[in-house]
């Protein structure tokens, strides 16, 4: 696998576990970024109000090194923890698991606590369509249209996609790219006659 290749899901996936009239609803999300994370949390903290708890874990990018977790009031290390080891043991990244949690009235204990949030995760993963992805990066970039003709050979070369394009007196374009190409269609672009690339 190259560097900027990473595993996700495909789309979103739910799952419930019980244990001891305790109900565990997991759901798992792509998600690209700590914002849309944010937005998510907040969205599961709104639908399930009257919930004990609404916990969650998420990793993030192709080196997997973007990562964080929330026990959301169950004691340190019973929740988001278990949760993120379930996301990392999966070898995905990208993703987003929020397990609410009703209480059934019967305590769990620590141990009871992780490996109940350790079920559901495995269980809401386990239903997930697994997807393989490539890091990308967005390049912006003016150009004179008497250029056209070699700038769009290039971006069609190299497998770009056109995010958007405006073409008047000067011509702006940018374009998404796989990262690990990212560095060869910027010098490809800048050996153009009059191509001006943003940093």
């Amino acid at each position: 696998m190259s560097a900027d290749t990473y595993t996700t899901i495909a789309s979103e996936a739910s799952a419930v576990y019980r244990e001891k009239m305790s109900r565990f609803l997991a759901f798992a999300h792509p998600v690209a970024s700590a914002s849309e994370v944010k937005e998510k949390v907040a969205e599961y903290r709104k639908k399930y109000y009257d919930a004990r708890h609404v916990c969650w874990a998420y990793v993030l990018g192709a080196d997997r090194k973007t990562f964080q977790s929330n026990d959301d009031g169950e004691p340190s290390g019973t929740a988001g923890r278990p949760i993120l080891g379930q996301i990392n043991s999966a070898e995905l990244s990208n993703v987003l698991v929020v397990v609410v949690r009703y209480f059934g009235g019967i305590k769990l204990g620590t141990s009871g606590l992780i490996s109940a949030y350790k079920e559901a995760t495995r269980m809401v993963l386990d239903e997930a369509e697994k997807v393989e992805r490539h890091e990308e990066t967005l390049i912006s970039f003016v150009f004179p249209y008497l250029s056209m003709n070699s700038v769009m050979k290039l971006v069609k070369n190299s497998g770009a996609r056109i995010k958007s394009q405006d073409f008047n007196n000067s011509c702006v374009m940018e374009i998404i790219i796989r990262s690990d190409n990212a560095e060869a269609l910027r010098r490809g672009l800048s050996d153009i006659d009059g191509v001006s690339v943003h940093e």
